[in-house]
C-alpha cells in the first residue's frame, strides 16, 4: 500500500514546477527588460562607444605664432619635424621591437626599452612614448618600413620651434619644451582654465615666449582616423563608413609678435661680446624707449631645448661660473660705480649744493672723522668744476657733494629718473635694485646713516645696485631732458583668428612715465638748464681731452655722450686700494660700465648701456659699445667714415 506521503507527491511537484515556471520567467523577463533597456533606451550611446573603440583621436597641435624684429624679419619660426614613437599598449614584443629600431635610429636596444618601459609606469599604457625627435628623411624611410612588422610603431610629424640666430637673442627670446607632469595643474590655474593643459603640450620658457605664450601658443584641433585592435589606422575606412558624425576640426595658429629689435645692430653687439671676449650685458634704446638691441653674455643655443638638453650640456650650463642661462640684463644687479654721478650732479645743482661755475679742490684723498676716502687717481684733480669732475670721474668732488645732499636728497632724484624699481619690462625675472635711505637704513639694520655711506653712494658704491636696463632708462631720460619713457620690447601683436584679443592688430606705444624738467610741482623737478650742464659734462666724457671714453668719440655730425664706471665688487682696505686689479682673484676684480647716447646733429638718436663683468676697468666696456653706436650710425645715417678710435 502507498503512504499518504506519496499521495502528495504530484501536488508538490506542480507546485515546484509552477516556481520554476515563475523563476524562469522572471528571469526572462529581467533579460528582456535588460535587452530593452540597452538597445533601445541606451543603443544609441552604446553604439557610439563601441564605434569610438574603432576610432582614434590626435590632437592638431597648431604652429606658434612667429616672433619678428622691427623690420619684418624673422627671429622665430616653425619648421616641420617628425619623431618616431611608440604607444605602449599596442606593443606585442617590446624587446623584439626596440631590437630591430635601434640600429635604424643609431640607438641602443636597452636605451629604447627603458624610456618605454618608464614612461608606462608614469604616464600609462595609452601615452605615446617619443623615441627619437627629428628624423632624418633615411631614419623616417626606415621608420615606416619597420612598424608594418610592429604595432605600436609610428613616425609622427610635429612643429619644430627655430631659431635662426641661435645665442644672439636666447635670453630674451627664451625657448619652448614639453610641459611636465607638475606643471599642468600650474598653469591651467594660471590661465584660469582657459586652455586646459595636458600632457605633451608645448609651453614656452623664459623670455617673450613665456611672456606671451597666451598668445603665441594658437588653439589645437583634432583629427579622428579609424584604427584596428592594435592601434594602426585602417587606410581604407572613412569615419562616416563606422555612422560617425565626427569632423576633423583644424588647428588656429597662434598670434605673431613684432619687437622693436634691431637684428642688425643686435647681430653686431652679440659678436662684440665675442670679439673682445667680455662677460656682461647690453641694451640699446631709442630716446622713446624702444629696446634696439638686449645681449646677456655668455649666451645658450635655445634651439638644444627643442631636442632635449643633454646631461653633459647641462651640467656645462649650470657650472659655468659665467651663468649662461640668465639673463644679467634684468636678473642681476650691480655697484653702477662712477656712471651714478651723473645722477649726483643733477641732484647738487637742483637742490643748490653747488653752482654751474663754481670750483672745488679735488685732491687725491678725502678725510672723513677718522678714515680716508681716496680718488681713483694718486694725483687728484685739482681745483675743477662739475662738468670737468664729470669729465675725469673725479670721486673727491662727488664725495663732497655726496656729504652735503645725504641719502634722500640722492634717492629723490635717482628713484624719478628709474631706478629702485623695475622697468616692468614684460620679461619674468627683473629685480628692483635698490637706492638706499635714511629710513631704509634704520628699518633694515636698526642703526642711524653715517655721513661715510653719503661719499659711498655718492660715487655709486656702498648700498646702491642697478641693472643694466635700469641704467639705459636713465640715460635716456637724461638725453631727452628729463622725459622719462618705459622701455618696450613689443610693437605690435597680430592676432588674425582674435585668440586672445579682440582686436587683430594690437599697437604698443611709448609710455612716458614722468618728466622731471616739467613737471615743475614735482619736489623732484630738475631745470632744463641743469639738465644742459650735465649733458655738457657728459659729452667731455667722450670728446673733452681729458675725457675717461675717448675711445668711443666720432667726428661731426655724429657724437657720443656718456660716462664710464669701475665698480669694486667689494670692499679693500687702504693698503689694497691701489693694487692692480689684474692681479687679484676673478671673484675680486671690479666690474665696468660705459652708459651713453649717439646723437646725430646733435639730436639723440640711441642710448647704449654696457656692463663688463670681473673686467677691472670701464675700458673693457667702451669698445663693445663703440661697435653698437657706429653701427647704428652707418644704418641710420649712412656713416661712411669710421670712429676715431686710437687703437685703430
Amino acid at each position: 500500500m502507498f503512504s499518504d506521503s506519496n499521495e502528495n507527491e504530484p501536488y508538490v511537484f506542480e507546485l515546484n514546477f509552477k516556481a520554476t515556471k515563475l523563476v524562469i520567467g522572471v528571469f526572462f523577463l529581467i533579460l528582456t527588460s535588460r535587452l530593452w533597456y540597452l538597445q533601445i533606451v541606451h543603443g544609441e550611446e552604446f553604439r557610439m562607444f563601441s564605434n569610438q573603440n574603432l576610432l582614434k583621436s590626435s590632437d592638431i597641435y597648431a604652429p606658434r605664432g612667429r616672433i619678428y624684429d622691427r623690420e619684418g624679419r624673422v627671429l622665430v619660426e616653425n619648421l616641420p619635424a617628425f619623431k618616431a614613437i611608440i604607444t605602449p599598449q599596442y606593443t606585442e614584443d617590446l624587446d623584439k621591437l626596440a631590437k630591430d629600431l635601434a640600429p635604424a635610429l643609431d640607438l641602443e636596444p636597452k636605451e629604447i626599452v627603458e624610456k618605454v618601459k618608464k614612461s608606462r609606469s608614469q604616464n600609462g599604457p595609452f601615452f605615446p612614448v617619443d623615441i627619437k625627435l627629428h628624423l632624418t628623411r633615411d631614419e623616417l624611410f626606415k621608420v615606416e618600413l619597420i612598424k608594418l612588422d610592429h604595432a605600436g610603431l609610428d613616425a609622427q610629424e610635429f612643429v619644430l620651434r627655430y631659431y635662426p640666430f641661435a645665442g644672439d637673442l636666447a635670453h630674451t627670446l627664451g625657448y619652448v619644451r614639453e610641459i611636465s607632469k607638475n606643471e599642468i595643474p600650474a598653469l591651467t590655474k594660471k590661465y584660469k582654465n582657459k586652455i586646459k593643459f595636458k600632457q605633451k603640450d608645448i609651453v614656452g620658457k623664459k623670455g617673450l615666449e613665456e611672456t606671451y605664450d597666451l598668445y603665441l601658443r594658437g588653439e589645437k584641433g583634432q583629427s579622428f582616423v579609424v584604427v584596428d585592435a592594435k592601434g594602426q589606422q585602417r587606410s581604407q575606412t572613412s569615419i562616416s563608413a563606422i555612422g560617425e558624425n565626427l569632423k576633423n576640426a583644424p588647428y588656429k595658429m597662434g598670434a605673431d609678435i613684432h619687437t622693436t629689435i634691431d637684428i642688425d645692430l643686435q647681430h653686431i653687439a652679440y659678436k662684440a661680446f665675442q670679439k673682445y671676449e667680455r662677460v656682461g650685458s647690453l641694451i640699446a634704446m631709442s630716446p622713446e624707449g624702444e629696446i634696439l638691441a638686449w645681449v646677456s653674455n655668455p649666451s645658450y643655443d635655445p634651439n638644444l631645448f627643442s631636442k632635449r638638453v643633454s646631461p653633459e650640456v647641462w651640467s656645462s650650463w649650470v657650472n659655468n661660473e659665467d651663468r649662461p642661462l640668465r639673463n644679467k640684463a634684468i636678473q642681476d644687479h650691480y655697484a653702477p660705480g662712477s656712471t651714478f654721478k651723473p645722477i649726483v650732479a643733477l641732484a647738487a645743482l637742483q637742490e643748490g649744493i653747488i653752482r654751474p661755475q663754481q670750483y672745488l679742490h679735488a685732491p687725491s684723498t678725502y678725510r672723513l672723522g677718522r678714515r680716508t676716502w681716496h680718488d681713483h687717481t694718486q694725483t687728484g684733480q685739482g681745483y675743477i668744476e662739475i662738468t670737468e669732475a664729470l669729465e675725469r670721474s673725479s670721486n673727491v668732488f662727488f664725495y663732497k657733494l655726496g656729504k652735503d645732499l645725504g641719502p634722500d636728497n640722492m634717492a629723490k632724484y635717482a628713484t624719478a629718473l628709474g631706478l629702485g624699481t623695475t622697468t616692468k619690462i614684460p620679461l619674468r625675472g627683473e629685480v628692483r635694485g635698490h637706492v638706499p635711505t635714511r629710513k631704509w637704513k634704520k628699518k633694515r639694520w636698526g642703526e642711524p646713516w653715517q655721513d661715510g655711506e653719503s661719499l659711498n653712494t655718492a660715487i655709486g658704491q656702498g648700498h646702491v645696485l642697478v641693472t643694466s636696463i635700469q641704467l639705459a632708462q636713465v640715460y635716456s631720460a637724461i638725453a631727452n631732458m628729463g622725459a622719462v619713457y618705459r622701455p618696450r620690447i613689443i610693437q605690435k601683436i597680430v592676432d588674425p583668428n582674435k585668440l586672445v584679443s579682440k582686436k587683430v592688430e594690437t599697437l604698443i606705444e611709448p609710455k612716458l612715465i614722468r618728466h622731471l624738467s616739467k613737471d615743475i610741482d614735482k619736489d623732484y623737478y630738475v631745470s632744463p638748464e641743469n639738465f644742459q650742464i650735465v649733458k655738457k659734462g657728459l659729452w667731455k666724457v667722450v670728446n673733452g681731452k681729458k675725457g675717461t671714453a675717448s675711445r668711443a668719440r666720432f667726428e661731426k655730425p655724429f657724437s657720443v655722450s656718456g660716462k664710464t664706471g669701475t665698480a669694486q665688487v667689494r670692499h679693500f682696505a687702504a693698503d689694497q686700494i691701489y693694487k692692480p686689479c689684474p692681479k687679484r682673484e676673478k671673484k675680486d676684480q671690479h666690474n665696468g660700465w660705459f652708459v651713453g647716447y649717439g646723437s646725430y646733429n646733435d639730436e639723440p638718436q640711441i642710448t647704449i648701456a654696457v656692463l663688463t663683468e670681473h673686467s677691472c676697468t670701464s675700458a673693457a666696456a667702451v669698445p663693445i659699445a663703440r661697435d653698437v653706436f657706429e653701427a647704428y650710425f652707418k644704418k641710420y645715417h649712412n656713416m661712411r667714415v669710421s670712429s676715431n678710435d686710437p687703437t685703430s
